[in-house]
């Protein structure tokens, strides 16, 4: 085989290219290509192998200094049985990167045979970077997962709410019917009415969750809609002696239309207020910016997990089993979406954690309420 250090062998058929378009067409391919002889050697290594594979001149350790996290494989040994036995092999590796992130690569080594010989003379190799692709494969996963537990949710909920008031009802009526009497019947029935209130938020969760538009509800400013929510989780807020610190845009805010968002504020809170179950702080805040609603939930309390970038997804929760479904965020990212607005979370620099939902000004409802935030 006659070989250039930069360029690879004319196959069979194309003997008249010239081998400078060859070697073009060969650092134009968005895969990573490897030329290698008997003696796995490489001969050729085009821009995206040296980004994928950089350095050894020996094929087989060049693939041996990846940071590989799947299985252990003798590189040198799998060359090597291409070349004996000229069939082609495929890989598939996770690799780790300078950055610490994961690459998906996809490995595939085929013989290489001269024109007037049977037997392999070399062989290349072709490396792709698939990440991206696995990336959306999993979202996908995900989203048909959803789809699914979307349409289980609607079907559990019409046949769970009727007996659940039903039974809801009749607890109520039981603790009444005790009153005093019997105080340790009557708080037994407490705590069966609770764990059924439970059931029904954790029916509503998904039922929200699968609706593909928010319901329909009364224009109001942001302003008074986040109002709503403080006070619609100012028990809980008791309960947990957290004091909520409010600050207001004072001059009119965009009207919104749609129940979504007092969702979107009372589940924000809720989690702030779970978060500091020992008392704490939370500041509310409402801006315009740049042409954007900003609404900025800001808390004392323990601070994001350790796995930050997965708090937006579908059943992650950092609650024990039981007071969580891992569904509340979810629903909110799933919602503020529909706005093309944005929910990000941030570490505050002492302690807690900080929550900022974003909403283009152009996606609220105008005009605005001429009215005051207490009227």
């Amino acid at each position: 085989m006659t070989t250039s250090p930069k360029h690879p062998t004319a196959a069979h058929g194309v003997a008249d290219a010239p081998l400078d378009l060859l070697g073009l067409v060969c650092e134009s391919l968005p895969s990573g290509l490897v030329v290698f002889d008997a003696t796995l050697n490489v001969v050729f290594r085009n821009q995206a192998a040296e980004l994928l594979l950089p350095g050894d001149r020996d094929v087989s350790k060049a693939l041996s200094r990846l940071a590989v996290e799947s299985t252990y494989v003798d590189w040198e040994a799998e060359l090597r049985k291409v070349l004996a036995t000229g069939r082609s092999q495929r890989f598939d590796i996770t690799v780790q990167s300078d950055d610490q992130s994961r690459m998906f690569l996809t490995l595939a080594m085929a013989p290489l045979r001269a024109a007037d010989s049977a037997e392999p003379v070399g062989g290349f190799l072709v490396v792709d970077d698939v990440t991206l692709q696995i990336g959306i494969e999993r979202r996908l996963a995900v989203s048909e997962r959803l789809a699914a537990v979307g349409k289980l949710a609607a079907r559990v909920t019409h046949e769970l709410n009727n007996p659940l008031d039903g039974v809801l009802r009749y607890t109520k009526l039981a603790i009444r019917r005790v009153g005093d009497d019997d105080a340790k019947t009557a708080e037994y029935l407490e705590k069966a009415r609770s764990g059924i209130v439970r059931m029904g938020e954790i029916i509503t969760a998904l039922l929200e969750f699968s609706r593909a538009t928010p319901g329909a509800f009364e224009q109001a400013t942001i302003n008074k809609i986040v109002e709503d929510a403080i006070v619609a989780m100012e028990g809980r807020a008791r309960e947990s002696q957290v004091t909520v610190v409010c600050n207001f845009h004072q001059t009119d805010m965009p009207v919104v239309r749609g129940s979504s968002l007092f969702q979107v504020f009372c589940n924000l809170i809720k989690n702030a207020i779970d978060a500091m179950p020992d008392s704490g702080t939370l500041t509310v805040t409402t801006a315009m910016v740049d042409s954007e609603v900003v609404v900025t939930f800001e808390d004392t309390g323990v601070g994001l997990p350790e796995e930050a970038d997965k708090i937006f997804e579908p059943f992650f929760t950092t609650k024990e089993p039981g007071k969580g479904t891992g569904l509340g965020l979810a629903v909110c990212k799933e919602l503020i979406d529909k706005y093309e607005g944005t929910i990000t979370a941030a570490r505050r620099e002492s302690r807690g954690t900080i929550l900022t939902v974003r909403i283009p000004e152009r996606n609220c409802a105008t005009p605005p309420l001429k009215r005051s935030l207490r009227s």
